[in-house]
């Protein structure tokens, strides 16, 4: 008693210190806590966001093409919209022995309500000396002339021309498609500022233009 007495102020002034000592662990332990459950639930939340994202871009949209002519199989598919005319081919049992693709764009995508026609080896003969290719059904009726989706039209052969993204102006980088004023424009800029592209993947770089829009342009590019 008598020590406890004497030295009371320095065992006090301990004491204080020591629940002060305390106070700022246990006060750190929970600041450090709460910190980890909200980094914890910031991350969840960016993880299920990520989820959805992805599970978004994993949902596909359907379209109905009508196949009509010489495929083994023809008549109405209903099937991924990113699929194109050689696909639709396959799924409708490939062609006939008699078909010709000669004016078909096998390599178009297709697109919802499309109606694809193969035609015959005659048919495409014939269209040589028509205007139009049309099917005799008898000697007195010829069917009206139906809109075939799938053929080869100026566009298209237009696309065939390479587009050298070194050299192009931008009107003609706005022929590729999904180009427009704008991402033309940043192709330009990025050529200029940092330099000529080495591969068409470099396109990759310009602000606007990822993975999916490249694979659109790829076919119609050059360095």
């Amino acid at each position: 008693m008598k020590f406890i007495k004497k030295y009371k102020y320095v065992i006090t002034i301990i004491l204080l210190i020591i629940i002060v000592i305390s106070s700022i662990i246990i006060k750190n332990k929970l600041n450090k806590e709460k910190y980890n459950m909200t980094f914890y639930n910031e991350e969840n939340e960016l993880f299920n966001k990520e989820d959805i994202k992805t599970e978004e871009t994993n949902e596909h949209i359907l379209c109905t093409v009508d196949i009509k002519g010489e495929v083994n199989n023809p008549g109405v598919y209903t099937t991924d919209c990113n699929k194109y005319v050689y696909d639709i081919i396959k799924e409708a049992g490939n062609l006939t022995d008699n078909a010709d693709t000669s004016v078909i764009n096998l390599a178009k995508k297709i697109t919802d309500e499309m109606v694809i026609i193969i035609y015959t080896k005659e048919e495409v003969d014939k269209s040589k000396n028509e205007e139009n290719i049309t099917k005799i059904i008898d000697t007195e009726c010829i069917c009206p002339k139906v809109n075939n989706d799938s053929c080869i039209t100026d566009n298209d052969k237009i696309k065939t021309i390479l587009i050298n993204i070194n050299k192009a102006t931008m009107e003609e980088l706005k022929t590729l498609p999904g180009i427009g004023e704008s991402k033309a424009k940043a192709i330009i800029e990025y050529r200029n500022d940092i330099g000529a592209f080495k591969t068409i993947e470099d396109i990759k770089n310009v602000k606007g233009i990822g993975q999916n829009l490249y694979e659109e342009i790829k076919e119609y590019i050059t360095t």
